[in-house]
């Protein structure tokens, strides 16, 4: 039986555009290791339904679940932690799927 594979899922609001155009371009490098790939990332153009308070989506595919906790504690991707920090609020979390 195949591993699923795993999604990450980052609701964000942007407080400083460009320490967030800074970090976006930072990323990439440090989910390559991991086999990850972007599937998404936007602005939202509406809440059909409910309440969603964030300005930006972005969607990660991973191979497995083990590869986005691998990754999420990473030296790479815990270096930019601080200057996503400084430039949104950020909620990540990851599905199984």
């Amino acid at each position: 039986m195949q591993t699923p594979a795993a999604y990450l899922i980052g609701h964000i609001s942007v407080k400083d555009p460009d320490k967030w155009a800074e970090y976006c371009r930072r990323v990439p490098d440090t989910v390559a290791p991991w086999g990850a790939s972007l599937v998404f990332r936007g602005e939202h153009a509406k809440v059909l339904d409910g309440d969603h308070h964030y300005t930006d989506t972005v969607v990660i595919r991973f191979p497995d679940s083990a590869a986005v906790d691998a990754w999420h504690q990473s030296a790479a991707y815990q270096a930019i932690v601080p200057l996503r920090k400084q430039a949104a609020d950020v909620v990540i979390i990851s599905y199984q799927g």
